[in-house]
């Protein structure tokens, strides 16, 4: 008999919740199977088998949050010797590494300096809804037997598409279609984003259920807007230039068959080469009682995806000595990725600066909020043609606003002015991107 463990699947990882188990008990489980989904606080990540045998006992149960090294699972694997089952509120007493399973994240690339550990906000891969068969010996998830009673629905008319059957909340469509729905006091069209109850008839409120990847990025965010002295210089970048050599880069990309080029990878690769000349801003602080920050001797940037399925961060390793065409490559496939979901751990690890750039939403100019534990983060808003002064006449041109988010305990307002004027020079100057590539 062997337990299987919660492992720890990312730096930042303290608990991990069951989001669906494939296999059940009696099934036969072959190496490389996949046995359980694990929410951890960045991802869900496919957790397979390294050892053949037969899955005795599950011991924590879909939708159940336990920390690392607890017991979640008994595989019998033909030998006696092993310990017994634990109950699932058994504490840790063996590192993840004693576990029957493993993961396959991509490979980490080497690292030079040492890094503190890194908390993304809301960085997830997938999103899974729990799920449990109920006395009626249907599969289905919580929300969808939530659903069921509130709308009167039949589940046994239901085909299950969801993992060995079970059914999930798309499952439903039809039948919620069809069946009435309370009316409104006034007689009103609005969008409807909820499917639960009004719980507050005056306000016809609905519960959504929150995410465990949303409630991580709400802890997060509040965790380093509480936390992180924050304070915002803004500046602004004459990119006429930008704009005309971005248009002769495509050209020449096209008839190359190569991809086109962004003012967003554009605007990586000048952040990349701005931290290169201030490397005090590429650093972070572990505390307030820390006596020392880190400066980091690698630029990887993280960039900030809203994907329908929650904010992640993916991060470009070593951006600074890409050249914009790589950098655009690689962003765009980072974006697809998060945008199915595939985005491993490790992809959205080791992160030194984050971009969030809202232009193409036609934001003019924001704030963000610092990933933890970086030191600063940098938004960027939309490229716009505006009325300018060029000696004595009013010309139009292309600027572009972005705001650096400091930590002003590792940061001072003279070194964030110094940085964003580097990054300004380079936008106005823009073969200096191209031309010091490598």
């Amino acid at each position: 008999m062997i337990e299987i463990k919660m492992p720890r699947l990312s730096d930042t990882m303290e608990e991990g919740a069951i989001a669906s188990w494939h296999k059940h008990p009696g099934d036969r489980i072959e190496i490389g199977d996949v046995l359980v989904e694990i929410e951890t606080d960045k991802a869900t990540m496919d957790y397979e088998a390294y050892e053949a045998g037969t899955l005795s006992e599950i011991l924590v149960s879909e939708g159940a949050t336990v920390t690392i090294g607890t017991p979640i699972a008994v595989l019998d694997n033909g030998k006696d010797s092993g310990p017994a089952s634990a109950p699932a509120s058994a504490p840790a007493s063996a590192p993840a590494s004693a576990s029957a399973v493993t993961t396959t994240p991509a490979p980490a690339s080497p690292v030079t300096v040492v890094a503190p550990a890194r908390a993304v906000p809301a960085p997830v891969n997938k999103v899974v809804e729990p799920q449990h068969s109920g006395s009626d010996g249907v599969f289905a998830s919580p929300l969808v037997r939530k659903l069921a009673r509130d709308h009167d629905l039949d589940l046994s008319r239901v085909r299950g598409t969801g993992p060995g059957g079970r059914i999930i909340r798309a499952d439903l469509s039809d039948l919620l279609a069809e069946a009435p729905t309370p009316a409104p006091s006034r007689a009103v069209t609005r969008p409807v984003i909820a499917t639960g109850p009004i719980v507050d008839e005056k306000r016809s409120s609905q519960e959504v259920v929150v995410t465990k990847a949303r409630r991580i990025i709400a802890r997060r965010l509040s965790e380093s807007a509480q936390s992180i002295p924050h304070f915002y210089v803004t500046a602004v970048a004459d990119a006429h230039v930008l704009m005309e050599m971005r248009t002769d880069l495509n050209k020449q990309a096209e008839a190359k068959g190569l991809t086109k080029i962004s003012v967003n990878d554009l605007i990586i690769r000048a952040s990349a080469l701005a931290l290169r000349e201030h490397p005090e801003v590429n650093a972070s602080y572990l505390g307030d009682d820390s006596s020392v920050m880190l400066v980091h001797n690698r630029i990887n940037i993280g960039v900030a995806v809203a994907s329908k399925h929650g904010l992640v961060v993916p991060v470009i390793v070593d951006a600074d000595v890409k050249t914009v065409a790589e950098l655009g490559v690689e962003a765009k496939f980072l974006a697809t990725q998060a945008s199915g979901k595939g985005l491993s751990i490790d992809q959205m690890s080791g992160g030194t600066f984050t971009i969030s750039n809202l232009g193409m939403f036609g934001v003019e100019e924001f704030t963000a909020i610092i990933n933890p534990p970086e030191g600063a983060i940098l938004a960027v808003g939309a490229t716009t043609r505006e009325p300018v002064v060029v000696g004595d006449e009013i010309v139009a041109r292309y600027r572009v606003r972005f705001t650096l988010s400091a930590d002003h305990r590792i940061i001072d307002g003279a070194l964030a002015a110094q940085f964003l004027r580097t990054l300004t020079s380079l936008i106005e100057h823009p073969w200096r991107i191209v031309a010091t590539e490598g």
